[in-house]
């Protein structure tokens, strides 16, 4: 089995009993996927990728635990050590462990974006967090001009969303 599969099941162990997690990390895992290749990024980035995808959100337990919410903030703040253990116990890269942390740190960061891999995963995770927060064609279209860089997703959020600019 390929690691990020037993991630995913990993993932899907951890979030269990709470499937909307599991269905919003599994949206987000799969669009930065399409993303990152469409946008032919290199193998061992589009591994981190993926990778920060599936546990991009592994923050948000340890946020409600402590603080009652699970806020942007709070989910950067709380996710990079779960993170770290599991990808650690999983044997993965110490170089890919950090990055992907990296990334968890950062995924509600929004300027002095990094890597084509930090800006997959905002894009990403914003195709799926616009759906699932019910926003309108509007908030989806701001979303569009300030947060979306790459030509794919640029593409799929104007398809998603049936915006014309």
């Amino acid at each position: 089995m390929n690691k990020n599969n037993e991630l995913i099941q990993q993932m899907i162990l951890y979030y269990a009993g709470d499937p909307k997690r599991i269905q919003h990390f599994l949206k987000v895992y799969e669009f930065a996927k399409l993303i990152g290749e469409a946008e032919q990024l290199d193998s061992q980035t589009q591994h981190i990728l993926e990778t920060a995808a599936i546990v991009h959100d592994i923050g948000i337990k340890n946020a409600e635990a402590k603080f009652g919410n699970c806020n942007g903030k709070l989910q950067e703040q709380e996710g990079p050590a779960p993170a770290r253990e599991l990808l650690s116990s999983l044997k993965y890269a110490p170089d890919a462990i950090d990055r992907v942390c990296y990334l968890v740190a950062h995924h509600h960061t929004y300027q002095n974006v990094n890597g084509s891999d930090y800006q997959i995963l905002l894009e990403a995770d914003f195709l799926v967090n616009l759906y699932e927060d019910g926003l309108d064609s509007s908030a989806a279209s701001n979303a569009r001009k300030n947060i979306f860089r790459t030509n794919t997703g640029i593409t799929i959020c104007k398809t998603m969303f049936g915006l014309s600019e």
